[in-house]
Parts: structure tokens; C-alpha cells; sequence
């Protein structure tokens, strides 16, 4: 299946904005303008075509390990790092992150990009690493994250030039090389650099470096999911694997149905992303144990139209965007972000709100064991008689997913064979 990676990427750096902004206050679009400016500099030291789209996916990326770090150490102050010696701690956000990008596919070799983006040019950081032992992508991030972080702000001003100037000076020979700083000096100008704030950084991006779509293999597909649903999950350790959980859910329903291997393929990817909006909704609603609030309800039934207009900067991925987004759209219209109704909901958006409900309440929580199968299924049935699920696609949950059933049917086929 051809995709659309760099602009999935874009849309995966938008989720990880929102949780960085929560726990450490980065400003909207950081990774975007990480991305740019790293593009820009990298031009001036000659590096062109699939290694720039490599640079741009790394610099999009460079914190995709930051929730997993965060809920594994036990929510660490990382802030203070910002333009000072990095304390060791973060090196296992970097060899996580590092780890995490072994599932992007690429068209040049980026090993250590990640690994080394926090190392400082005289060897401080948190490996040990002197600049001329690190990768040119890993420096030009490094430099560029620092800078983005110490302006801090939504709209740049001359103060905020001042701010850069006074940065690079502190800066230059010990957290950064004098190599990068130089191409990034040649890169920008103040007029250039204040751009920045402007609302259009993304489509500069784009514009210096092309999206070209990507044929993947199916194992491909499912790395790349795997990597995404991870970022959610990891948002909040109470639905942990629920991601993950839905994808396998989808395409196994799918298989049971009969659908082509690209439909089957396509369920698993939108499986995995159909949360991803919830990583712009505090961990304070997602991890309440108890009933929400109506107040806190409002909050979390924006996490379906956050998914929707993530998915929507991927190019040509309308399909399977919807396929994720209108996961809680009911039949009768009373569902959620759009109100969708009967007549507007096709066969795979209608699996998918009741594959979701289905891995929700059999899969065990901290705070709750997940249910079994009967009891499960009664729900759903439940919902099909309040006009809510598809019938039909509710009794294939049961068939597919009941255990005495499959064994059967398995039982047959080999008979068969």
C-alpha cells in the first residue's frame, strides 16, 4: 500500500506537540519548526533530496518517546534541561526514542539520529558524546530543539532575535559545534528567523521538502501502526494496549468477513489511530477511574474530531481517516464528533464503533477486570436494540470473536483441508 509516511509523520508530531505542551510547555508547532529549521540549516552544509525527508522525519520525531519517558520515570521535570547540561536521565528518553524509530521506514541510514539528539558538543549529555562522534542529523536537531525551546512563544519578536543571539554566544563550543551554529547563522537572517512564528510554517516545510508516497509491505504497515498506537497508549497507562487492541480486533473481523488483504491492512492502521485525539485531552480526564463529570464528558467526546483533523494532513488518507474518527458515531445520529447517521456510515466505520466497544470492555484496566466474552457481546446487543450498532456486524463480533466458535470453525477448515 502506498502512503502518504512524511505527512503521517506530520500529523503523529501535531499528537506528540500536545503532549509535550502539557507536560513541559512547548509551544504549538514545535516539532514543525524544529523540522524547518533543520531543513534549512542542512541545506546550507549541501545535504539534499531523501536525505532531507529522512532529517525532516527524525526532527519530527525527535521526542516520540517523551510519554513513555514520562510515565516511566515517574513524570521527571525535563523542562530544566532546557539550555543547560542535560541531566543522564534523558538518555533513556533517547534510547527508547531511538528504538521507537527502527519502525519508521527510511530511504537513508539514521541510526543514532535519536539516540545522540540530546549530546552536547563537548561531550556533557547524556552519553558522553563529543560532536564529532555524533550524526550531522542528531547535532542539527539538538541545536534547533534548543533554540525553538529557549523562544518559547506562539508569535517571535525582536526581543525574541535578541533571546537567539544572546543563546548562540552561551552556547557556542560547549552545547552546540561551531559547525552547526554557522550553517544555522547562514540559514537565517532575523527577518527569517521571526517568520517562524507566522502561522505558515507548515506549508514552508512542505515546500522545501516534497511528500512522495511510500510503498509499504503489510509488516511495514503494522510497524508503523504499532509505533503510533504506542505514542497514545503511553498518554495513559490505564488503556495501555487498547490501541493496539482495536487494530488486531479490526483486522481479524475483517479477515472473518471476508475483505480484501488492502481493506484488512487499511482497518489495522485506522485501528491503531483512531485514538490518537485523545493525546490533546489531560491525563486528569483520562485516567479518572470513576464516572465523568457531563463537563469532563464534553472534553473527551473532542478526542473523535481531534482524530479526524489529525488525519486530515495526511494526503489521500480520507478512507481510512474516517474509518478512525467516527468510531463513536451512532447509528440513529446521537453518536459522536459529526452525528452521523444510518444513511452516512459506511461498513467499515460501523465495524469499527463496534470493534472499539467490544476490546473496551474485554480488555483489563487497573481499575477494572475486562469481561468475557457473554457479557461483552450482550452489550453490544444491548446498543443494536437501542439503534446504536449494526446488527449484523455485532452477530459477526460474536461469531468471530466467541472462542468455542472459532475453535469450530477452525475445526472445519482443517477438516476441510
Amino acid at each position: 500500500m502506498k502512503l502518504d509516511v512524511l505527512g503521517l509523520l506530520g500529523a503523529c508530531s501535531y499528537a506528540l506537540d500536545c503532549v509535550e505542551a502539557e507536560l513541559v510547555h512547548v509551544t504549538d508547532k514545535h516539532a514543525k519548526r524544529v523540522a524547518y529549521m533543520s531543513v534549512c540549516m542542512a541545506e546550507q552544509m549541501g545535504i539534499q533530496g531523501e536525505n532531507l525527508q529522512d532529517l525532516t522525519a527524525g526532527a519530527l520525531l525527535h521526542d516520540n518517546a517523551l510519554t513513555q519517558y514520562i510515565q516511566e520515570e515517574l513524570h521527571n521535570d525535563i523542562a530544566s534541561a532546557i539550555g543547560s547540561a542535560i541531566p543522564l536521565e534523558l538518555g533513556i528518553h533517547c534510547a527508547a526514542g531511538e528504538k521507537n524509530m527502527k519502525d519508521i521506514p527510511s530511504h537513508t541510514d539514521i541510526k543514532n539520529v535519536i539516540l545522540y539528539h540530546h549530546e552536547n558538543a563537548d561531550g556533557s549529555g547524556p552519553f558522553g558524546k563529543k560532536w564529532t562522534e555524533v550524526p550531522v542529523f542528531a547535532r542539527i536537531i539538538h541545536l534547533c530543539d534548543l533554540l525553538d525551546q529557549v523562544c518559547c512563544s506562539d508569535s517571535f519578536d525582536s526581543d525574541t532575535w535578541q533571546k537567539v543571539e544572546a543563546f548562540l554566544q552561551e552556547i557556542t563550543g560547549s552545547i552546540a559545534d561551531e559547525e552547526c551554529i554557522e550553517a544555522f547563522r547562514h540559514a537565517f537572517s532575523e527577518q527569517h528567523f521571526l517568520s517562524l512564528g507566522e502561522k505558515d510554517v507548515e506549508t514552508r516545510l512542505w515546500n522545501r521538502v516534497p511528500r512522495t508516497k511510500q510503498d509499504l509491505s503489510f509488516e511495514q504497515i503494522k510497524a508503523l501502526a504499532k509505533f503510533f498506537a504506542r505514542i497514545v497508549d503511553y498518554k495513559s497507562p490505564f488503556t495501555s494496549t487498547h490501541s493496539i487492541g482495536v487494530a488486531a480486533d479490526a483486522e481479524k473481523l475483517s479477515r472473518f468477513m471476508g475483505f480484501d488483504e488492502e481493506t484488512m491492512q487499511k482497518m489495522y492502521l485506522a485501528g491503531a489511530l483512531h485514538d490518537i485525539g485523545k493525546v490533546a485531552i489531560g491525563n486528569k480526564i483520562l485516567e479518572k477511574p470513576g464516572r465523568l463529570t457531563d463537563d469532563e464528558f464534553a472534553v473527551m467526546k473532542h478526542h473523535a474530531a481531534y482524530t479526524y483533523y489529525i488525519l486530515s494532513e495526511i494526503d489521500d488518507f480520507e478512507e481510512i481517516r474516517d474509518w478512525a474518527a467516527f468510531h463513536h458515531e451512532r447509528l440513529d445520529g446521537t453518536g459522536y464528533p459529526f452525528g452521523k447517521t444510518a444513511a452516512e456510515l459506511n461498513t467499515q466505520e460501523r465495524i469499527m464503533a463496534c470493534v472499539d466497544i467490544y476490546q473496551a470492555l474485554t480488555e483489563s484496566r487497573p481499575y477494572k477486570q475486562g469481561m468475557p466474552h457473554e457479557k461483552a457481546y450482550g452489550i453490544l446487543n444491548d446498543m443494536v436494540e437501542k439503534g446504536w450498532l449494526d446488527g449484523e456486524i455485532a452477530s459477526q463480533v460474536d461469531a468471530c470473536f466467541d472462542q468455542k466458535m472459532t475453535d469450530i470453525i477452525h475445526e472445519e477448515k482443517q477438516l476441510g483441508e
